[in-house]
């Protein structure tokens, strides 16, 4: 047991370390490709409400609404409308898991009615 403590803290380290990697990527991959139209909390800028009348907020609606599933959905088919685009070819499928998990922690903790 005493030999397989130092094993064990080991890789419960590397995975703290791996896990905090891919939060740090997805908050990266969020703001070079979704922060300009979504806002940096998920709050699309009034700029963009304007320009794209039907863009979504990460709110606690999306959130009942969407899966990170569907979120991957979205950003490889693009949205319901010609507005939001595929990302098909920009992300690989494991980034745009990063970027659904990290949509649906932001969603989270999102604050009803504000913009960024």
């Amino acid at each position: 047991m005493r030999r397989l403590f130092p094993i064990v803290l080991l890789l419960t380290i590397a995975a703290s370390r791996q896990a905090l990697a891919q939060d740090a990527d997805a908050k990266a991959l969020y703001g070079n490709n979704c922060k300009k139209c979504h806002g940096v909390l998920g709050n699309p800028p009034q700029t963009m409400k304007k320009k794209y009348p039907k863009i979504v907020a990460f709110d606690a609606p999306f959130l009942e609404k969407h899966t990170e599933d569907s979120i991957v959905v979205i950003l490889t088919k693009g949205g319901k409308s010609e507005d939001m685009e595929s990302f098909k070819g920009k992300l690989s499928t494991a980034e745009m898991k990063a970027v659904a998990k990290y949509v649906r922690e932001m969603a989270g903790k999102a604050k009803p009615g504000g913009g960024d």
